[in-house]
């Protein structure tokens, strides 16, 4: 049993052009709270229908219906809409496929087809009882039990060849491949048997063209690479096994397969027992952060970008793990974490709870007092070696509803840190409501002495999502030019569920165009 939309795994794919508005009703016939977040949306002064729980909107409740508004603006490319609640995501999603306005066309060679690739992680479990029963006893939660591609798992697990996803090209064709990392909690490298990929996009942003025989992508990313029909016809092996960088967590080793098809190759036998299996590629090892950094170096907007650089707003924010000590009135059965702990995660050492009787979105529009607070800090409370060997009296977090306000119009830059609290990790970090430029990354401490010098203010990528890397840091700036309130969280869900996030209050700019625009009155109550 799963939790699906209109009974599809992946759910419809909604295919739209930039400029297009869309109204989306979603009925929760699921016995769950639900919602839905359109990832990667600018949603410009639509913060109503963003889709977080208890940070835009109250869930949908079971029986209950929402409909989402909102508007594409100066978008193109893949970007991809989920369920923002518990572990919901795990089968609801889609992709999203924003096409140029009419008339015009992409900055590079039409391609002779399209195919969403969309990766995803799977439980024979309920994934709603795996994330519960974490939540209980403390410990981290049970791997999943199998990759897919498009809602198959493909030829090596031992149940499911007969339904693996078949991707259709032919000799001298471009097949443009819109991969998006659908996954809970495990970014993923990708890859096809003995052909290129020139990258052309991420998270509905086009790219200055690479070509590489392997992309990675954490979860909540997107990337468009074009596929040349060039090779001999056959089968070829698209495949897609775990980046694992947290060393010791035990993690999904298992890899997911669909099958490149020539049109014109030679029909397999009935059944696959006689005919030639597909040809496989070679995979990268599990660790290979430097194929990681190799691939997220090489990206670069096609021209000149407008970076903000006189900064108003300079923030450091360290992202990492913690270990509750276990609380007084606990049984060890709810302690299982290491050491008698429980797990938790954090960023500037503030662990995020979320509000269950009204969203931030409403509190901050309504003035309601006692929901939030203002005085998430800018910087680190204390300073320490965050990718060495760090004092386990840092290992525990303070619990908060904590904000940070920024006034319409700010330049922002921030200096995201990964921490090797219990163990280091790259960390797939995604801000709502914005596209940033990541203008440097490195590893090690960041220095503003010396890595300020590095950063790429000419022609850095714009993402909605960075991969923080493992032992190292990202810097990204945007201007805080969409008002509402905008969570900024780790995509891997199990870290949200954890508390890695913060969010933003962005104020009302002048008049009724840098404003928020007025709830919508089926806003779903709680």
């Amino acid at each position: 049993m799963a939790i699906t939309v209109n009974g599809m795994l992946p759910g419809p794919t909604l295919e739209v052009k930039n400029g297009d508005t869309l109204e989306i009703e979603v009925v929760n016939k699921a016995r769950y709270n639900a919602t839905i977040h359109w990832h990667g949306v600018r949603q410009m002064r639509t913060g109503w229908a963003d889709g977080p729980e208890f940070v835009t909107q109250c869930p949908i409740r079971p029986g209950g219906s929402y409909t989402y508004r909102f508007t594409i603006e100066g978008q193109e490319g893949t970007l991809w809409w989920h369920a923002h609640s518990s572990w919901l995501r795990a089968t609801v999603y889609g992709a999203i496929i924003i096409r140029p306005r009419e008339g015009e066309s992409y900055p590079f060679p039409k391609p002779k087809r399209e195919t969403a690739i969309v990766l995803g992680e799977w439980w024979d479990a309920n994934p709603i009882d795996v994330v519960r029963q974490a939540t209980m006893t403390g410990a981290a939660p049970n791997n999943s039990d199998a990759y897919t591609i498009n809602g198959q798992p493909g030829d090596l697990y031992k149940c499911s060849s007969k339904d693996t996803t078949i991707v259709p090209i032919d000799v001298g064709e471009t097949n443009l491949l819109r991969v998006i990392n659908a996954a809970l909690n495990q970014p993923l490298f990708f890859t096809v048997a003995n052909h290129k990929l020139t990258v052309v996009g991420a998270d509905a942003s086009y790219l200055k063209p690479f070509t590489t025989s392997v992309i990675m992508l954490g979860p909540g990313q997107t990337t468009d690479v074009l596929i040349q029909g060039n090779q001999l016809p056959a089968r070829y092996y698209m495949a897609a096994c775990a980046y694992q960088s947290a060393q010791n967590a035990p993690f999904d080793n298992t890899t997911t397969t669909a099958i490149l098809e020539y049109k014109s190759a030679p029909c397999p036998a009935k059944k696959g027992i006689n005919g030639p299996k597909p040809i496989m590629p070679s995979l990268p090892a599990y660790n290979d952060t430097n194929t990681v950094t190799a691939f997220s170096q090489s990206f670069r907007s096609p021209r000149k970008v407008e970076v903000p650089t006189e900064i108003d707003e300079s923030l450091f924010f360290t992202v990492g793990l913690g270990l509750n000590n276990c609380p007084p009135n606990f049984p060890s059965s709810r302690c299982q974490g290491p050491n008698g702990t429980r797990f938790t995660a954090s960023m500037n050492n503030v662990s995020f709870v979320l509000p269950q009787s009204i969203s931030l979105l409403q509190a901050h529009q309504h003035g309601v007092p006692g929901v939030f607070t203002t005085d998430f800090p800018g910087t680190p409370p204390l300073k320490f070696d965050y990718t060495g060997n760090v004092s386990r009296s840092l290992y525990q977090p303070v619990p908060g509803t904590k904000l940070y306000k920024l006034k319409y119009g700010s330049k922002v830059q921030i200096v995201i840190q990964d921490t090797s609290i219990v163990t280091p990790e790259n960390h797939p970090i995604h801000l709502h409501g914005y596209d940033f430029y990541i203008v440097a990354e490195g590893f090690g401490n960041f220095d503003p002495k010396t890595d300020t010098s590095k950063f790429n203010l000419v022609d850095p990528p714009q993402r909605n999502t960075v991969g923080v890397p493992v032992n190292g840091w990202a810097a990204i700036r945007f201007v805080a030019d969409n008002p509402g309130v905008w969570i900024m969280h780790c995509h891997l869900d199990v870290h949200i569920t954890w508390g890695l996030a913060m969010a933003f209050v962005v104020e009302n700019g002048l008049g009724e165009l840098q404003s928020l625009q007025a709830p919508p009155p089926d806003l779903p109550i709680c």
